[in-house]
């Protein structure tokens, strides 16, 4: 059923039985002089055409039934739009001549299909015998059949189909479900590179995990790094005696382990070591020390190991000093 008619039909049968005041008065007439067509006259007029006019407006659906006092102006409307036919359907806007002149301009009368049963039409009309009534009609007396769903209207949908519109979209998906992967997402997914690319995408609030791992292990390098710097400049400060010292060398099993922090492991600092992604947040110098890093800690060893030699020799040279400078003292004393 056209859906448009469908409303139209819901208003039809709600006014059934109504019938013309004395004059040829309707309730129909007076609206359409009122709202579409300044006129008194209309109020006495032939009202078949008139009260689909208001039922239109009362269903909202005026732009798609139009809305006229003339069955001829009313079926041209139709052909106009491309929603003009000959095959009866319920719906339907049907427009009859009784003088059997097929022609538009011939149109005497018009109603609305209910039901088609072969060549059999029921109907309701206004201004059938003054009334308005279900009545059953030949389809010989057809002269057409307007569309109102067929009526383009621009930037709005036919009434009747946004909710059937709305529930073919709206599919329901449960919420521990998931749709299966697509065959390029497995093989994306089996390169290491794209995923090192992918995982790097972020946004300002939810930033990437490799971009967080690296920022701490940047953080962690550079603490290393810069410290050791530090070590060696300030240890340079510190003379070191050139003769009369014997320096000794510790083994590495002499040596202090360092306890990594809990969320850092060996194979992050191994992982940092080999990867050059990075080094971008790294300064210049900062990313020549990081590249030399294992010759800073051999010189680190070896100043490690020869600032306790020195201070081991300052001591045994201020001992041995102690016992002269006393005996200097005793023998000026002696002098005196």
């Amino acid at each position: 059923m056209d859906p448009v008619g469908q409303k139209l039909l819901q208003i039809a049968k709600s006014q059934l039985g109504y019938a013309e005041k004395s004059g040829g008065y309707t309730k129909y007439g007076d609206w359409y002089g009122t709202h579409v067509d300044k006129g008194s006259f209309y109020r006495t007029a032939p009202w078949c055409d008139m009260f689909l006019a208001w039922a239109a407006d009362k269903a909202g659906v005026e732009d798609w039934a139009g809305q006229f006092a003339s069955t001829p102006e009313h079926a041209l409307w139709f052909q106009k739009h491309h929603a003009w036919g000959h095959k009866p359907e319920p719906g339907a806007i049907v427009f009859f001549s009784f003088s059997g002149n097929k022609s538009i301009g011939g149109i005497e009368h018009v109603g609305i299909v209910e039901k088609v049963d072969g060549h059999t039409l029921h109907t309701i009309e206004a201004n059938h015998n003054d009334q308005l009534l279900r009545v059953t009609r030949d389809i010989g007396q057809v002269v057409g059949f307007g569309y109102p769903a067929k009526v383009k209207v621009k930037g709005r949908p036919i009434p009747g189909t946004e909710q059937r519109v709305e529930k073919t979209e709206q599919k329901y998906v449960p919420r521990h479900s998931a749709p299966p992967p697509s065959v390029t997402s497995l093989v994306t997914d089996s390169d290491p590179a794209t995923n090192i690319a992918r995982t790097s995408q972020s946004t300002p609030d939810q930033p990437s995990p490799l971009i967080e791992q690296g920022a701490a292990l940047t953080g962690l390098l550079a603490v290393v790094v810069f410290g050791t710097v530090a070590l060696a400049i300030a240890k340079s400060k510190v003379p070191v005696p050139s003769s009369g010292v014997q320096l000794r060398k510790r083994g590495r099993h002499h040596r202090t382990p360092v306890e990594l922090p809990a969320d850092v492991t060996v194979a992050h600092l191994d992982e940092a070591d080999a990867s050059t992604a990075l080094m971008p947040a790294l300064t210049a110098a900062a990313a020549a020390h990081a590249e030399d890093r294992e010759f800073w800690g051999r010189i680190a060893e070896l100043e490690e190991d020869a600032e306790l030699d020195f201070w081991d020799s300052l001591h045994s040279v201020v001992a041995d000093t102690r016992p002269m400078a006393a005996s200097s003292r005793s023998g000026t004393s002696r002098g005196r």
